[in-house]
């Protein structure tokens, strides 16, 4: 009895470990859902939207102008930032803010990219913090799934 309690155990176990890993790897290599909060993408993305942030892209070198990206805050790794990307290395971008009179430019560096919010006049981006290295991307936008606004019910009973 205890050794069939133990095989069992141990089956169990191993299917765990498997799945986990195939989670991960899922996780971290193919994409994930992300919720996003903060006014500073809106109104491309407004507060509590879930997107899905595809991570092939940012392996392959394929992030564009243009393109929304999940990235890690460089002020605070545990905290991730969604912006969207305007200048590549080697491109001239404005520094200046939408209300400053007097424009200011600069080159982004080689192996980072500049950030913005759509929310220009609400965010806190490269405009501020300056550009970001390229290996912070977590992935790029691909899909926005909907607002988070109620808990779904299931109900296993049959209607009658």
């Amino acid at each position: 009895m205890f050794r069939g309690f133990a095989v069992k155990a141990l089956c169990f176990v191993g299917y765990t470990v498997q799945y986990g890993c195939i989670a991960h790897c899922a996780f971290e290599y193919i994409g994930e859902f992300v919720s996003c909060s903060g006014p500073s993408m809106e109104p491309t993305i407004t507060n509590h939207d879930v997107v899905f942030s595809e991570k092939i892209s940012r392996h392959l070198y394929r992030i564009q102008k243009g393109d929304i990206v999940i990235a890690k805050s460089h002020f605070d790794p545990k905290m991730n930032i969604c912006k969207r990307v305007i200048g590549l290395e080697g491109d001239k971008v404005c520094t200046s803010g939408p209300s400053d009179i007097f424009k200011t430019h600069t080159f982004v560096p080689r192996g980072h990219v500049w950030l913005e919010g759509d929310n220009l006049r609400n965010s806190t981006d490269s405009r501020s913090y300056g550009p970001i290295p390229y290996a912070l991307i977590r992935g790029r936008v691909c899909l926005k799934v909907s607002k988070i606004q109620s808990r779904l019910t299931y109900s296993l009973k049959p209607e009658a």
